[in-house]
C-alpha cells in the first residue's frame, strides 16, 4: 500500500490544533484543509449578508440547524475578515458546503465572492514539504554554496544599508548562530524543538534552512525570521492575515518577504478573503512578496503565490516553482501553470538545519514510495533515500520500524519552500550589486536578463540559478536505522 501523505499530514495537523475541527476538501477529496462549521466574510455589510442568508437557508432546509449561525469574534478588525460560526463542528456532517451554496445567488447579484471556507495555510505538499530532511556529513558545503560578499557593509553604491528580507515560517533553532552564515540572522526562536524523548519535531528547522539559503545566495542581507507557522507548519486563514501584519509591524515593511506556505482552494481565482487587507496594503508598499508555488504537482492556484497571476497584484508578488536536482526540468512535486512566474533549484538543496552544538535525532514521518507518486521517470525524492515513516506506518501497519537519523548541522531538503529563498536571495543580491532600492525593479531586471529556461509541461519558463548552485546527485539509497 502506498503512503497516503495528505491523510497522514491531516491527522498530524489536526493533533496540533486540538480545539479546531478540520476537514478535507472539497468533499473529502484531499486537495486542501479547512475549519469545519465556520465560513469567512469581509467585515461590515458583506458579513451581515452572509450571516442572514445562511440563517434563512438553514431555517428553510430540512436537516440544517439555524441556531448555530452567528458571528464569531469582533465585527471589525484590521484584517477586514469576520469568522461566522454556522454549525456545531463536533456534530454530524459538515455544513460549510451548504453555506457556500446558499450564497451563490447573492454573489451573482453582487458580482463578487462573498463567502469562503476558513482554509488551513500550511508549509507546502499535500500539507507537507517535497520530502523530509536528510543528514549531510560535516565537511560538506552548502548548496547553493555561500557566495563571496564583495561589498562589505557599504554595498555597491557605498551608501550602506543592507537589503532586508523577512522570512515568514517556523522560527530559528537555538543553535543557528553556530553556523557562520547565520551568525547575524535575527528573529524568533523556535519553541519546543524536540519532544519529550529529545527527538526533533517535524518542521523544526524549516525556517532556519530557508534563512541558510538566503545567507548563502545573498550574504550581504539582513535576514529576519518570524515564527508564524510553529504549529505543525500550519495556521488558519482567519489568523494568518493578522500574523502577517504583526510580522511587518515589528520592524516595518521589509524589501522582500520570503513565504513558503499557502493553500489551494476550490475554484477561487481572486485570492483569499482572509488576506484581502494584507494584500491591499502590500500592493501600496514597495515590498516584494516572493512566495512558494506549492508541492502538489498541480496547476491549481496555490495562494498567496497565485496572486502573481492576478493583474491587480502581479507587480507585488513573485511566485516560484522548483527545478529538479539536476536543474534540467521541473521537480516532480512542483506546482506549475501560467501563474508560476519563475523556477529555481528546489530539489536536494543543502543548508543549515540543527545539531551544530549537540547532535539531534529525528524519526521520519512519511514513508517513501516505490515509484514517483506523480509518475515522473527520474530518481526523485518520492523514492530516495528510502525510509519508513512513523505516520505512514501508523496507517499501513506493515510491521516496519520507522527510520531514525541524527542531524549534526547541515541537511539536504526539497520543496518549492526552498526554491523560494533562492529567488528571494537573488533579488536581494541584485539590489546590493547594483545599488537598487526597489525590489520590484530588481525582480524585473533579473527576469529580463535571465538566459536560462526549462520546459515545464510543454511551456518554456524562465529559470534563475545562483552561480554557486551545483546539480545534486541522488544521495545514499537508504537511510540507516
Amino acid at each position: 500500500m502506498a503512503p497516503q501523505r495528505f491523510h497522514e499530514q491531516f491527522d498530524h495537523i489536526q493533533r496540533s490544533m486540538p480545539g479546531t475541527a478540520l476537514a478535507m476538501g472539497p468533499d473529502d477529496a484531499g486537495h486542501f484543509l479547512y475549519e469545519r462549521g465556520v465560513v469567512l466574510a469581509r467585515d461590515g455589510e458583506e458579513a451581515r449578508i452572509v450571516e442572514d442568508t445562511v440563517r434563512a437557508h438553514f431555517t428553510a432546509t430540512a436537516g440544517l440547524v439555524p441556531d448555530h449561525v452567528r458571528r464569531d469574534g469582533p465585527h471589525t478588525n484590521r484584517t477586514g475578515v469576520t469568522r461566522i460560526r454556522i454549525g456545531d463542528p463536533a456534530g454530524g456532517d459538515d455544513v460549510v458546503p451548504h453555506a457556500l451554496r446558499a450564497l451563490r445567488e447573492a454573489e451573482g447579484r453582487h458580482g463578487r465572492r462573498l463567502v469562503s471556507r476558513n482554509h488551513v495555510v500550511h508549509i507546502a505538499v499535500n500539507a507537507c514539504p517535497g520530502d523530509e530532511p536528510v543528514p549531510v556529513a560535516r565537511g560538506r558545503r552548502a548548496n547553493p554554496a555561500v557566495a563571496a560578499d564583495r561589498y562589505g557593509a557599504q554595498g555597491a553604491d557605498g551608501r550602506g544599508g543592507r537589503v532586508g528580507v523577512l522570512v515568514i515560517d517556523t522560527g530559528l533553532v537555538h543553535d543557528h548562530a553556530a553556523y557562520p552564515p547565520l551568525a547575524h540572522t535575527t528573529g524568533d526562536v523556535q519553541p519546543a524543538e524536540t519532544d519529550a524523548e529529545g527527538v526533533l519535531r517535524q518542521y523544526v528547522g524549516h525556517g532556519t534552512f530557508i534563512a541558510g539559503i538566503l545567507a548563502a545566495v545573498a550574504p550581504h542581507t539582513e535576514v529576519t525570521v518570524r515564527n508564524t507557522l510553529s504549529d505543525a507548519g500550519a495556521i488558519l486563514e482567519s489568523e494568518f492575515g493578522a500574523r502577517l501584519f504583526e510580522a511587518v509591524d515589528g520592524g516595518g515593511w521589509p524589501d522582500i518577504i520570503s513565504l513558503s506556505a499557502g493553500t489551494t482552494t476550490e475554484g477561487i481565482t481572486d485570492g483569499l478573503i482572509g488576506l484581502d487587507a494584507f494584500m491591499a496594503e502590500l500592493r501600496e508598499q514597495r515590498t516584494l512578496l516572493v512566495a512558494a508555488a506549492g508541492n502538489n504537482s498541480s496547476h491549481a492556484p496555490f495562494w498567496p503565490a497565485a496572486y502573481a497571476g492576478v493583474p491587480a497584484y502581479a507587480d507585488s508578488v513573485l511566485s516560484v516553482g522548483a527545478l529538479s536536482a539536476d536543474g534540467a526540468c521541473e521537480a516532480c512535486f512542483s506546482n506549475h501553470g501560467p501563474w508560476v512566474r519563475v523556477f529555481a533549484p528546489g530539489e536536494r538543496l543543502t543548508s543549515a538545519l540543527t545539531g551544530f552544538d549537540t547532535p539531534v535525532p529525528y524519526v521520519y514521518q512519511h514513508s517513501t514510495y516505490e515509484a514517483c507518486r506523480y509518475d515522473y521517470d527520474y530518481a526523485c525524492t518520492c523514492q530516495f533515500p528510502r525510509h519508513t515513516g512513523a505516520l505512514s506506518e501508523s496507517r499501513e501497519s506493515t510491521g516496519a520500524k520507522p527510520h531514525q537519523v541524527v542531524f549534526d548541522g547541515l541537511a539536504q531538503w526539497s520543496g518549492t519552500s526552498f526554491a523560494t529563498p533562492v529567488v528571494a536571495g537573488l533579488v536581494a543580491a541584485h539590489m546590493t550589486a547594483y545599488g537598487e532600492r526597489d525590489p520590484r525593479a530588481a525582480r524585473d531586471a533579473l527576469l529580463a536578463a535571465a538566459t536560462g529556461s526549462a520546459e515545464v509541461r510543454g511551456a518554456h519558463v524562465p529559470v534563475l540559478r545562483p552561480p554557486t548552485w551545483r546539480p545534486a546527485a541522488v544521495v545514499d539509497p537508504a537511510v540507516p536505522v
